[in-house]
């Protein structure tokens, strides 16, 4: 048996040897910068409205937009991160230094919240609790510590999942199979040591560069970016073009590393891209203008992105509400009874609850439905023969249980709303304990899981190759859309006492449930991409099926 993976290589440029490199060794230390990553990066967004209120002396609404802001340009960078990872470093390079510049980031954070001089002096009992707002200097140092790491999750983000999934031969048995888990264990990895700050980004450097001789590297094909816009421009150029009967007569290139065969889906996009007044062999001798003459493999690769965008349109108001347990959800938890005993947990440590949530569901829960799934009659009935669970059918239920989550928020809101107006003025910690927050914390926390184990899974499952980082800039968008819907408004007045957050969550759970309809519609009518040829080393081709989709 060939021990060479057929597209990869190692880190000399060499055919990749199956038995020294890649598999799940290699993954692992991958999945180490990640899961470090998001150790402080959660450390940060789940106590930074907190922070931004009780030491900077911020209003609620300005803390909570200030936050969703912050996280939706780091979401948005992933997909900035994922054009630089396939057009121009790659992925370990912009892994590497992405992590170094998240670290350096977190230090300064660190450094920011340390050193009294950057932070305003907090509030003076003697004149009625009278606040001083933190002045240019210490909220510009604390605003670029919070974007550098928010610059270094946007390369680190983007370029993992690809990393990773190089490290697995589709084209080998049992690599293949180990590769099916690698996107559950991926979410697993990244919330299970949930409190550890800088030092292990720095930690996770070390051990992602050790294993820079283990990894497997794909060639980049060109510039992903220009060759969308080629093929838009060219498109454009030959909107008038007639289609021709015969698809043979479509332009392509033989000595492409791989070949992806023409579809029909979108053929008034691609078939205005052939040559004309030429015959076949011809077409063979010359280089055309690729603004105005595209390969169809170059095409289809384009169609493919263009396919993935209903699904991701109606994943985004699922990371609205995600947003909001960070902010507002905190916030409620500020002004309950925190206590257990004589101790007061602090508001953002409900968190944790839905990180735990999580990762039970990722290592318990979807392993066990895909298992009872294929022996339960009942459950085939309402899921048509389901085999296990699909990617799209992880997103679905993502978008349900976040669904439940904000109906169970809007009815403890109203409770506390009532415990409000009934100790309005008498005491400042309301008589209602925190933990009634739980079930939004939990049933949002199971309904992330599916979305990102099943976004992950999609996205980058049906991205062309050479556009893998892409697909998951693309995929991480809609975290950042998410943020900036939530935030671009005030929703909230100065006090949250004063609001009536319980009608918000209900919007939310009104708007995703309109939302799920349009996203069942999506995924029913989504085509699994076509069979791609890609050429080996030996000069040989192999086929590489599509993934089916189940809804």
């Amino acid at each position: 048996m060939n021990s060479f993976n057929s597209d990869a290589f190692d880190h000399k440029g060499n055919p990749a040897d199956r038995t020294k490199t890649g598999g799940w060794l290699s993954a692992v230390q991958i999945l180490g910068i990640e899961m470090c990553e998001r150790l402080s990066s959660m450390a940060i967004i789940v106590n930074l409205v907190t922070y931004l209120v009780d030491t900077m002396h911020m209003t609620s609404a300005s803390a909570s937009n200030f936050a969703s802001t912050s996280g939706g340009t780091s979401y948005l960078l992933c997909l900035f991160g994922g054009i630089f990872a396939d057009s121009f470093l790659g992925r370990y390079w912009t892994i590497g230094i992405a992590a170094v510049i998240h670290a350096g980031g977190t230090c300064l954070l660190a450094i920011s919240t340390a050193l009294p001089n950057l932070r305003p002096r907090p509030c003076d009992p003697a004149l009625s609790n009278k606040c001083v707002k933190a002045n240019s200097l210490q909220m510009g140092i604390f605003t670029i510590a919070v974007y550098l790491t928010n610059i270094g999750m946007g390369g680190i983000k983007s370029s993992v999942p690809g990393l990773g999934t190089d490290q697995f031969d589709l084209n080998d048995a049992k690599e293949n199979a180990q590769m099916a888990r690698f996107f559950d264990r991926f979410h697993f990895v990244t919330n299970l040591a949930y409190g550890i700050c800088a030092t292990s980004m720095i930690l996770a450097i070390l051990v992602f560069v050790l294993g820079t001789k283990r990894y497997r590297y794909k060639k980049r094909f060109g510039t992903p970016i220009l060759q969308i816009l080629q093929v838009i421009v060219a498109a454009v150029k030959k909107r008038k073009t007639t289609f021709p009967s015969n698809v043979s007569a479509l332009y392509e290139d033989p000595s492409q590393e791989s070949i992806i065969y023409h579809t029909d889906k979108f053929c008034d996009v691609s078939g205005p891209l052939f040559g004309q007044g030429s015959n076949h062999n011809q077409r063979r001798l010359w280089t055309p203008n690729p603004w105005r003459l595209c390969t169809v493999t170059r095409v289809e690769k384009v169609k493919m992105l263009v396919k993935l965008l209903p699904i991701w349109a109606t994943t985004i108001i699922f990371w609205t509400i995600h947003a909001q347990l960070a902010s507002f959800s905190v916030q409620q938890a500020a002004t309950m009874d925190r206590s257990i005993g004589k101790f007061q947990i602090p508001p953002a440590s409900l968190y944790a609850f839905f990180v735990v949530a999580i990762m039970i569901t990722l290592a318990r829960w979807i392993d066990q439905l895909d298992t009872e799934f294929k022996h339960n009659n009942i459950l085939n009935m309402f899921i048509n023969n389901l085999v296990s669970l699909t990617s799209l059918q992880k997103i679905g239920l993502g978008l349900f249980f976040s669904i439940l989550g904000m109906a169970a928020a809007e009815l403890v809101e109203k409770r506390r709303l009532l415990v409000v107006e009934a100790n309005r003025g008498t005491v400042t910690t309301l008589p209602i304990s925190t933990f009634f927050l739980l079930p939004q914390f939990i049933l949002v926390g199971i309904g992330e899981a599916f979305m990102l184990s099943g976004e992950l899974d999609f996205f980058t499952n049906n991205a062309p190759n050479g556009m893998k980082a892409i697909s998951t800039g693309l995929y991480l968008t809609t975290t950042s859309f998410g943020m900036f819907f939530y935030g671009g408004h005030n929703w909230l007045p100065p006090s949250i006492n004063d609001g009536r957050l319980d009608y918000f969550y209900w919007l939310l759970a009104l708007l995703t449930l309109i939302n799920l309809g349009f996203y069942i519609v999506c995924a029913i009518r989504f085509i699994p991409n076509s069979t791609e040829i890609v050429t080996d080393m030996s000069g040989g081709a192999i086929d590489t099926p599509p993934r089916e989709e189940n809804v």
